[in-house]
């Protein structure tokens, strides 16, 4: 996602009033039932321009000046997680050996397509939990925004004096939609802070150079940019569908329709660790 600032525009949503008739109310299911239907690909919201603001400018890091800082010394780079490549190639001119990961089978081609004519090798990976096909101590900076990673993994990929960046989608992550929808709140993964990514890192050999942690506004202008937003990120409810919430999505509706807008809170954390050794 581009983490800068989204800004988004209502088009196309049905008007209501809260007293819906079943006709209604089945237009409106239908009209999401689209919405979660619409093809997504890349790491690209820009369908849901003025339909959601993600208020990114107001985190106390930088994530891409913090990269950008360490590019001009930097002789091998791995971008983990690089979803269609979008921000790895917006770092051009890049690093001699630069690297990409990708597990998500639709970006895979995407990525590649953006980034092989940059020089860029995307390698597919299956499993978060497993060793990297990539070999020990090839990169002095290593950056990853909101993909999962293993410590030791990092440690191994790094030179002596090489450099973590990672910014991470906390535990808390727009917890908000899942109690309104009465979905589980887990997010079907372990405790996930600040802390216990420093932690980790820590124990795996690295020194935290910088760490932060924040909570940030994010505001959803229909009930349509929800449906399309659960479908991009299935980890948040990953049993949602538009059939199984109706429902509460009727609510939600009446909701936004009431409001303006639902809030809820983005969990985000940043870390820099350094291989020391």
């Amino acid at each position: 996602m581009n983490d800068l600032f989204l800004s988004y525009r209502t088009t196309n949503i049905p008007v209501v009033n809260t007293n819906m008739t079943e006709e209604e109310e089945r237009e409106l299911l239908q009209h999401l039932a689209s919405e979660f239907n619409k093809p997504f690909t890349g790491w690209d919201f820009s369908y849901l321009e003025g339909r959601m603001e993600e208020r990114t400018h107001s985190l106390p890091w930088d994530y891409e000046s913090t990269v950008r800082a360490l590019l001009p010394n930097c002789q091998g780079l791995l971008d983990m997680g690089t979803g269609g490549g979008e921000f790895l190639a917006s770092l051009s001119p890049l690093p001699e050996d630069t690297c990409a990961t990708e597990g998500w089978a639709p970006n895979i081609d995407i990525a590649r397509k953006r980034l092989k004519p940059l020089g860029v090798t995307v390698t597919a990976i299956t499993d978060n939990d497993v060793r990297l096909p990539l070999n020990d101590g090839r990169f002095n900076l290593i950056i990853n925004r909101h993909e999962p990673y293993l410590a030791y993994e990092i440690y191994r990929l790094l030179q002596s004096d090489g450099v973590f960046i990672t910014q991470q989608v906390g535990e808390n992550d727009n917890m908000e939609i899942n109690r309104l929808l009465g979905a589980p709140e887990h997010l079907g993964y372990r405790e996930w802070h600040c802390e216990q990514g420093c932690s980790e890192l820590e124990a795996a050999g690295l020194t935290i150079l910088n760490k932060g942690e924040a909570f940030i506004e994010t505001k959803f202008y229909d009930v349509g940019a929800i449906v399309y937003y659960l479908k991009a990120i299935p980890w948040q409810v990953e049993d949602f569908s538009v059939e199984k919430y109706a429902d509460q999505l009727i609510h939600l509706h009446h909701l936004i329709q009431k409001e303006g807008y639902l809030s809820v809170q983005s969990h985000r954390f940043f870390i820099v660790a350094k291989k020391e050794y």
